[in-house]
């Protein structure tokens, strides 16, 4: 069986291609370095994390890009033996830094195309495109001709700010989109329309879009027309997938899809997707890609095999089982393991290193948590309702301006963090402090705990909503348990002040800040997650 999602935990914005007999879908990662996860596949079943192609400077810098934006909607599709890369870097998103309403319209979206002859590289240097909106696609006609599609923003008082889908050549030897810009499709009365990815069969170009925005209106809309340039009619149920207004679909939030065609003509279609928890309804490991075999109908048009437009949990399917993930993590290689980012900045050196301390992840204390510049945060997905993680931490505070220890994180507004730091009151203590999105308090923290010098190692247990933290000094045999019980439904899209981004999911990690400038280090030894059944 295939049980979707294919890719748990925060995974959005699915493109998928298939090149031989090996399948790559590409997501986006916001403001997570490097940029765009892709995972491969031989067999649509069994996944695995094999790049992130966005890991130079020259590529990708997101110091300053505020929560959710950075890289958007990546498109990955392969013609003339080259790979090709297309995305977004979003820098502003019509808010303020401080959270205000003033020129919420304005946004700044760039988008660039990068190539490489293998999914491992070297990717080129990027080409810039244009900045007319955001999710951009490249099309290869059949006689070889290029374009790119991107939906196109529209800032204007009394306007559709989603003003429609554009489309213009794009010349490989130029380097640059050429010839005029075409309007091609302006969406359905749904409305939000974006995610354009278009395909040729039998004549007739079919275009894809995803509508309704990314929450429980999404939606996947197909089109097709003669002509690349239009006009393209709708199909006839307007929309080929979604969970809209469907309460009792096992996958929420369907939409931003694109479709691959297997090697006995089956088409696929490989899909976001929301598990809300039971109790709260929130998507706390945001959106996540899933996958699904279609039809094409006798008239031409793409449905679901029961033609119900509905996302499926299971489809039947030989593949061979998952391999089990692996819990412990070490720190004994040159390189930061895949599962792992940090956020915004491309010189690494400068927040961890992973020689500086043989066997261990140093970390140097930075920028507050949160910061939009620069912060010692590094971290991996929540990709399940309930798991455990924990690590072992050598770290030395000197004052109240140093930190470290294990944070479960959304973004600079929503995370729960159980620091290790020091003041003259207490000395050595250890403390959560937590970031309220829906609290008349932003910011909580608990009273310190002292605690003796030496190692130490953090826990955390998730049980959907219900997040607890321990503890476990140098020497004790046993854990202790914080009293306090956390709400883990804060590290979700929903949990939010209105009109904020909030596009990616729940990671946990580790971290370290020094707001006095004196890059305090951190040493983490080794780091688990281990996904485990609900415990009451």
């Amino acid at each position: 069986m295939i049980r979707n999602p294919i890719l748990p935990g925060f995974n959005p914005d699915p493109s998928i291609v298939r090149v031989g007999d090996d399948y790559y879908i590409a997501t986006s990662t916001f403001e997570w370095f490097p940029g765009v996860q892709i995972h491969h596949s031989t067999d649509l079943a069994n996944w695995t994390l094999v790049a992130r192609p966005l890991a130079r400077a020259d590529l990708l810098d997101m110091r300053g890009d505020p929560d959710s934006c950075g890289v958007w909607a990546p498109c990955l599709t392969y013609a003339n033996g080259l790979f090709h890369l297309v995305y977004t870097d979003v820098k502003r998103y019509g808010r303020t830094t401080t959270g205000g309403a003033s020129g919420a319209s304005l946004r700044d979206f760039h988008n660039y195309l990068v190539t490489a002859p293998s999914i491992d590289g070297p990717w080129s240097d990027r080409v810039y495109l244009n900045s007319s909106g955001f999710d951009p696609s490249l099309f290869t006609d059949d006689d070889g001709r290029q374009y790119v599609a991107n939906m196109l923003w529209d800032h204007r008082p009394g306007r559709n700010r989603f003003a429609g889908i554009v489309l213009q050549e794009y010349d490989a030897a130029a380097r640059a989109l050429v010839g005029e810009r075409h309007l091609i499709f302006k969406g359905t009365e749904l409305g939000l329309t974006e995610a354009p990815h278009i395909y040729r069969r039998d004549g007739w170009y079919y275009l894809l879009t995803a509508e309704g925005g990314t929450g429980w209106n999404h939606a996947v809309t197909m089109a097709r027309s003669r002509t690349l340039t239009g006009p393209y009619e709708l199909h006839p149920d307007r929309y080929i997938l979604t969970a809209r207004n469907r309460p009792d679909a096992p996958l929420q939030r369907a939409g931003h899809a694109d479709l691959v065609e297997a090697p006995d003509g089956t088409p696929w279609l490989a899909y976001l997707c929301g598990r809300p928890l039971p109790n709260r309804g929130r998507c706390v490991m945001g959106r996540e890609t899933a996958i699904q075999p279609m039809r094409w109908g006798d008239d031409g048009w793409l449905y679901t095999l029961a033609g119900d437009a509905m996302p499926v949990l299971e489809v039947e399917h030989d593949a061979a089982p998952p391999e089990p993930r692996q819990e412990r993590t070490r720190f004994d290689t040159p390189e930061l393991p895949i599962d792992f980012q940090w956020l915004r900045t491309p010189e690494p050196d400068r927040i961890f290193s992973l020689t500086a301390r043989s066997g261990h992840l140093r970390l140097y204390g930075r920028e507050t948590i949160g910061s939009v510049f620069e912060q010692a945060l590094v971290a991996r997905r929540q990709q399940a309702f309930c798991y455990t993680a924990q690590a072992r931490i050598e770290v030395v505070p000197a004052h109240f301006q140093q930190m470290a220890g294990l944070v479960c994180y959304y973004n600079s507004t929503k995370f729960h963090y159980l620091y290790v730091s020091h003041d003259d009151a207490i000395g050595r203590h250890l403390a959560v402090m937590s970031a309220l999105p829906d609290s008349p308090q932003a910011d909580a923290f608990t009273v310190p705990i002292a605690i003796p010098d030496g190692a130490i190692e953090l826990g955390v247990e998730v049980d959907f909503e219900r997040l607890r933290f321990r503890y476990r000094c140098e020497g004790d045999a046993d854990w202790t348990w914080l009293p306090q019980l956390f709400d883990a439904s804060i590290l979700s899209d929903e949990a939010s002040a209105p009109g904020m981004a909030n596009f990616t999911g729940a990671f946990v990690g580790v971290a370290a800040q020094d707001m006095a400038g004196t890059a305090m280090p951190a040493d983490i030894a080794w780091f688990d997650y281990r996904e485990r059944e609900y415990s009451a």
